[in-house]
C-alpha cells in the first residue's frame, strides 16, 4: 500500500510540474511579415541575393511569397503597398551567414548597395563579441543587417 501512495503522489507531483514547466515555456517566433510594391522583385531578392529557400504558400493569390527563416519561422512578404517607406537602420531583421566575405562578394557582383552602421563605408563593422556585420536594403527600403554566424 505504502509503494502504491508514493507511487501517486509521484505521478502527481510529475504531472503538476510538467503542467507548470509546459506553462513557463517562452514564446517561439513564428514569422514576420512585410509589405512590398512589388512580390516578384521582392521575391527574386529574398531568393537570389539572400539565398533564402521558399516554402509553400497557402493563400495561393499572387499576393504572397513564404520563406524559411528559421527553425520554426517563416518571413512573407505580402504584395500591395503602393510605394517603398523610409525606414531607420535601427528597424531590421538580421540574417547570418557563413561568409561575410562571400556574401560582400555576392553583393559586389550583383552591384548591390551595401554599407557599414555608421553607413561611411563597406568595409564591416565588428560588434564588442566579435560579429561583423553589414548593412543592406531589399526592394522596398526594408533594412538588412547581414552577420558572419558565430555560436
Amino acid at each position: 500500500m505504502k509503494k502504491l501512495i508514493v507511487c501517486l503522489a509521484a505521478s502527481a507531483f510529475l504531472a503538476v510540474t510538467t503542467k507548470s514547466v509546459a506553462q513557463k515555456k517562452a514564446p517561439v517566433l513564428n514569422h514576420m511579415a512585410i509589405y512590398v510594391v512589388d512580390l516578384k522583385k521582392s521575391t527574386a531578392f529574398y531568393q537570389n541575393i539572400l539565398q533564402i529557400d521558399t516554402v509553400p504558400e497557402p493563400f495561393h493569390d499572387g499576393k504572397h511569397a513564404w520563406f524559411k527563416v528559421g527553425s520554426y519561422s517563416t518571413l512573407h512578404i505580402i504584395e500591395g503597398a503602393k510605394e517603398p517607406v523610409v525606414h531607420d537602420k535601427s528597424h531590421h531583421m538580421c540574417f547570418s551567414v557563413p561568409s561575410l566575405e562571400d556574401f560582400m562578394a555576392r553583393l559586389e557582383k550583383e552591384k548591390i548597395f551595401y554599407t557599414n552602421l555608421k553607413g561611411d563605408g563597406k568595409t564591416p563593422n565588428v560588434r564588442i563579441d566579435g560579429v561583423k556585420q553589414i548593412y543592406l536594403k531589399d526592394p522596398d527600403g526594408y533594412w538588412l543587417e547581414i552577420n558572419n554566424e558565430k555560436y
